[in-house]
């Protein structure tokens, strides 16, 4: 066990004295003069090993000290920002490209057919429904939930006639929602509307009410013990919430927990866990009263779902024993994995299955890939679906009785285009294409392998503009993730597609601790084996400079949450190898990263400072924020965050800011950008991805030097 001594030499009171916008500024080459942000005596003991923590008050990100800093670090980067010559001419093709209507697929709910649609330049898509052949009307603006914009719709469930809805709502980016329900025909809302919900699901049992799960909301960004405690509740429609009740995990203590029921209303099917990665998983009979929950999985080994049921028949979509995925069988009166029988076995591709029309279509991955394959309930493949091309695609999801579904592809050249498809012959038929102002045709995307550190083989896909030369000049983005089993498949971005037709080249790749390749290349880049993720980043720098796609000076690496962590692990050990460096809501701090909100379930892949001696010297050894040294030149740096995001919590990015800003050498700047009123980014308004990408691309290109802009 390891005994953690604080010691907080100048006390709680300490922190808040002096504003930095009062302190003396640092000049650096360029002419920017950073505020000299406060230092305190912070020092913290691990294992005998003392770590100085001088940032330690901006981890306070309600206080008046720090929105005094956020205020000054915001004014020093739009006013650099603002002068650069081309930035408005960014933001205004952002502008023209985005400005086309943007229409989702179909769904029916009880008497209408919804779809989701943005008319150009809208914050929010808006949910639109039609009667038959009737006209099309607004359902649910929210554009109109705040007048900036910044509340976003979340999930819509409807109840099983369709004759009731629920939806989430998310306010100033929040992963705090509140769930505000609804009569379909009049859209009066009924009922209470709930709040304090987080990380939730909501599913219907019949039109009588639904499940969904939270914590109990702590006050600040601390981690408090209740956030370790995630409980599933029912709510019964026309009672108060305070009247809900708890379903699991009231006596079991987890982080994570989920409810769902299964399409005929009888089993409610829950999943539990400690982390992002392994879960229980439970089953209830819903349909008779009074049953018990009955364990199928009762441990954290493996990721484990019920896909749909037929009758007691389950349907299991797991990776126990099967790293890739497969789907099995099994009676609901015995649902032991003892009793399991492969219904789609596992392959060497990765399996990410869905139902409709009743059939299960299994996607695999193939190299990032897409590939379907069409089963019927009997386990027969029906056939292997022709795709419109190599790329990414998704959908195939309906009820049981649909006639007819939709899919959408993409690649990193082709905007989102909808299919329908029929079940039954497996025709494929173009139902809408994207309107964008963008020459799919001018461009292409070529996939590599490129080799890592240790002789391992890393995919990339690299995009451009058709007939480049290769000299080591064009102004290149590489990305990565490389965690939580995430996987990063081809996919059309509007602001891409900007960077595209400016010459530039954007390269994604497919790092360990991905899920590209199943549960294995996930765990090969987790806990003591996270090195493995930034030595497959830096192998793929090193790869466009050595091909002369970029070098170092035309070299950008971007990356977002668990990818900024990326980003200023790789800049923090390789500043030569790039230019700029754009860390997103990064987890920066992985000595005290579990301490915030919902960190301590990343433990799986990240580990704690406080598991061991030998996982706090791993952690210290490559945590950005614990790694910046003086006198080294840093790429040019904009880190961006939100100033109330509550899942990644911004002092990772201030105090990495912090770090730079008083250690950098030379002339390469060091930014923070600060949206305010603005969480992790889920529900960004347009307006506001348009302006930070605007900024970034401004930023990366002036500090390669580009002085005009080329199409």
């Amino acid at each position: 066990m390891r005994n953690i001594v604080i010691a907080t030499i100048i006390g709680a009171m300490g922190i808040s004295c002096s504003s930095p916008d009062k302190e003396e500024k640092k000049d650096t080459a360029q002419g920017l003069k950073y505020p000299v942000t406060k230092q305190v005596d912070t020092v913290d003991t691990y294992f005998g090993t003392q770590v100085k923590d001088p940032y330690r008050w901006l981890e306070d990100d309600r206080s008046p000290a720090t929105e005094a800093w956020v205020k000054e670090e915001n004014k020093l980067t739009f006013d650099y920002l603002n002068k650069i010559p081309y930035k408005n001419e960014i933001k205004e093709r952002l502008e023209k490209i985005w400005n086309y209507e943007k229409v989702g697929a179909p769904f029916v709910e009880g008497d209408y057919s919804y779809f989701y649609k943005n008319n150009g330049l809208q914050n929010q898509s808006v949910l639109y429904r039609q009667k038959g052949e009737g006209e099309a009307e607004v359902f649910l603006d929210p554009n109109k939930f705040a007048a900036d914009g910044t509340t976003s719709l979340g999930q819509v469930s409807f109840s099983e006639s369709g004759k009731i809805v629920a939806y989430s709502i998310s306010e100033g980016g929040s992963d705090w929602r509140k769930i505000i329900i609804m009569n379909v025909e009049d859209k009066k809302v009924i009922g209470d509307t709930l709040v304090d919900v987080k990380f939730t699901g909501i599913s219907w049992k019949a039109d009588e009410g639904f499940y969904y799960s939270s914590y109990d909301k702590p006050k600040g960004s601390e981690l408090s013990a209740k956030t370790d405690q995630h409980k599933l509740y029912y709510h019964k429609l026309g009672t108060p919430q305070s009247d809900d009740k708890v379903i699991f995990g009231l006596d079991q203590k987890r982080r994570y927990v989920g409810g769902s029921v299964t399409g005929d209303n009888k089993f409610l099917v829950i999943t539990a866990a400690t982390s992002t990665s392994g879960n229980e998983l439970y089953i209830q009979d819903i349909s008779k009263p009074n049953s018990k929950i009955v364990p199928v999985v009762t441990n954290f080994d493996s990721d484990s779902y019920v896909i749909d049921n037929k009758g007691d028949k389950l349907y299991i979509v797991t990776n126990l024993d099967a790293p890739n995925k497969r789907i099995v069988t099994v009676d609901a009166k015995n649902p032991a994995p003892a009793n399991w029988k492969d219904f789609i076995a596992e392959t060497e591709n990765v399996l990410e299955p869905t139902k409709g029309a009743g059939y299960f279509f299994a996607e695999y991955m193939v190299h990032a890939v897409s590939q379907v394959k069409q089963y019927d309930y009997n386990g027969k493949l029906v056939r292997e679906i022709e795709l419109p091309g190599i790329g990414t695609v998704s959908g195939f999801k309906g009820k049981k009785d649909a006639k007819e579904l939709y899919y959408s592809f993409t690649n990193y050249v082709t905007p989102g285009t909808t299919y329908k498809f029929d079940p039954k012959t497996g025709k494929s038929e173009l139902y809408r294409k994207s309107a964008i102002d963008f020459n799919s045709d001018n461009y292409e995307s070529k996939q590599i392998f490129y080799t890592s550190k240790d002789g391992t083989k890393v995919p990339m896909i690299i995009t451009y503009k058709k007939g480049i030369k290769l000299d080591g000049k064009n102004p290149t983005i590489l990305y990565g993730y490389g965690g939580f089993n995430i996987s990063l498949t081809p996919s059309f971005s509007i602001a891409n597609a900007v960077w595209l037709e400016y010459g530039g080249v954007y390269a994604v790749a497919n790092l360990r601790g991905g899920g590209e390749y199943g549960k294995k290349w996930h765990d090969e880049g987790t806990q003591m084996k996270k090195q493995n993720v930034f030595d497959d980043f830096i192998a793929a720098a090193n790869y466009l400079n050595e091909h002369q796609y970029a070098t170092p000076d035309y070299l950008a690496i971007r990356g977002g949450s668990n990818g900024g962590l990326l980003v200023g692990a790789t800049m923090t050990q390789r500043p030569d190898l790039m230019k700029v460096a754009l860390p997103a809501v990064g987890v920066l701090d992985m000595l005290r990263y579990h301490t915030f909100t919902a960190g301590a379930g990343w433990a799986y892949d990240y580990g704690t400072s406080e598991q061991s001696q030998e996982m706090f010297n791993y952690l210290k050894g490559y945590s950005p924020v614990h790694n910046v040294k003086k006198g080294v030149e840093y790429p040019a740096t904009m880190v961006t965050t939100g100033d109330h995001d509550d899942r990644v919590v911004p002092a990772h990015s201030f105090k990495f800011a912090a770090e730079l800003q008083a250690k950098q050498t030379g002339s390469n700047p060091v930014l923070i950008r600060i949206e305010t009123n603005a969480g992790h980014g889920a529900g960004t308004p347009v307006s506001k991805t348009i302006e930070q990408y605007a900024d970034i691309y401004a930023f990366t290109l002036y500090n390669m030097g580009i002085k005009k802009l080329h199409e």
